[in-house]
């Protein structure tokens, strides 16, 4: 889960770091108000998950109302990247000595946390790795160890930032690693972080996406609110399923991420384009498959379904009833390619062979399935 600016602000703020005093509004008037509670100078900024903002003109100084009233005038409704701006933050201006880049995230191949810091912050970090890679000082944390004092303080001098602030961005880490954990977000990114001509060090921005698979620890129905997602996004996230909108023809489902993720390389080595990405997890009873079944079903642009599950806890024979009722539960347009594998998959094929015609197709691997898919989706 993406959150706005001003939301990952919130979030920051919620463990002690510094963040600049600002409002979020949604009208013109709204903004003036928000203006004269916080006090000028202000910055309007554009609240749409996209990059890119102040380029697209999504990002303005003010220092009186009529400017916050044209500024907020000219940005709501802006289209930047695609995404239409329909919340602002209004924020002190901040008067700005040095910008620096930090980051934390997740080193899945490390089994690590991986701590980001660079001195040349105000920029995409993507541009500092290919332009001077040495800018950037990295760390990896091991979760049981967490980041200590020593390490972070080590890491800030490894970035030769400037020792005048060395304290302050250290007491600054060590806070933005406890929300990155404790909050349990999967990026929690400051670009730019920077040294106020006072000294003090501020989060100037906030790039944060939390995991979802911990939301029954917290309270996000706020930033759920705000989550942009299409029409089939929003169909497949009420049903709770997790899925992804893609522009292709072979719809897809499957059970567990990666399964559903080798699933779509599958369809591309075909010569096929996934419609989408969903996940059922473990659940392959009939009415989340009817669930998963009716979300594709309803993208006028599928032309074929793939459903690829392995069977491990789920046993073959509980998926070939979850699907025979999803069938009787869902009038399917497009035909239906199956590949039924794993646990007591034997079974399961027997309980499905009564059912299957030119509609509905078992194949015994993933490479014959998609290549079935793929097919039919061309000849529909």
């Amino acid at each position: 889960m993406d959150l706005l600016e001003y939301q990952g602000k919130q979030f920051f703020a919620q463990f002690g770091i510094p963040v600049s005093d600002g409002r979020s509004v949604t009208t013109v008037d709204e903004a003036v108000a928000a203006a004269d509670a916080v006090g000028y100078p202000v910055v309007v900024k554009a609240q749409v998950h996209a990059g890119g903002r102040g380029k697209a003109g999504g990002v303005k100084l003010a220092n009186n109302a009529d400017e916050v009233r044209e500024h907020a005038g000219n940005i709501l409704g802006l289209d930047i990247g695609g995404h239409i701006t329909r919340i602002l933050w209004i924020e002190t201006a901040s008067d700005i000595s040095e910008e620096y880049y930090v980051s934390f995230t997740l080193d899945r191949s490390a089994k690590k946390h991986l701590g980001m810091l660079s001195k040349e912050g105000g920029i995409e970090i993507e541009k500092v790795a290919v332009d001077n890679p040495d800018a950037i000082a990295k760390i990896w944390v091991d979760p049981v160890d967490g980041l200590t004092e020593p390490v972070c303080r080590a890491w800030v001098e490894a970035a030769n930032l400037n020792p005048a602030v060395t304290d302050g961005v250290v007491a600054l880490l060590l806070k933005l690693y406890t929300a990155y954990t404790e909050g349990d977000a999967d990026l929690a990114e400051i670009n730019p972080l920077i040294v106020k001509t006072d000294g003090n060090v501020h989060a100037l921005d906030a790039k944060v996406t939390l995991d979802n698979n911990a939301d029954y620890r917290h309270e996000w129905s706020e930033y759920e609110a705000t989550q942009v997602r299409d029409e089939r996004e929003q169909a497949a996230h009420a049903k709770g399923l997790q899925y992804v909108g893609l522009d292709g023809t072979v719809g897809v489902i499957a059970n567990g991420a990666g399964l559903a993720m080798s699933t779509l390389d599958v369809v591309n080595q075909a010569g096929g384009k996934p419609a989408n990405f969903l996940d059922i997890g473990g659940g392959a009873n009939a009415e989340v498959m009817a669930s998963a079944l009716q979300v594709i079903n309803d993208d006028p642009n599928v032309k074929s379904i793939f459903i690829n599950i392995f069977g491990g806890i789920t046993r073959g024979e509980e998926v070939a009833k979850g699907i025979i009722g999803a069938l009787e539960m869902v009038n399917i347009e497009a035909p239906i390619v199956i590949r039924l594998d794993g646990t007591n998959a034997e079974e399961g094929r027997a309980l499905l062979a009564p059912h299957l015609s030119d509609k509905l197709v078992s194949m015994p691997t993933m490479l014959e399935a998609a290549a079935a898919a793929v097919e039919l989706a061309k000849k529909n």
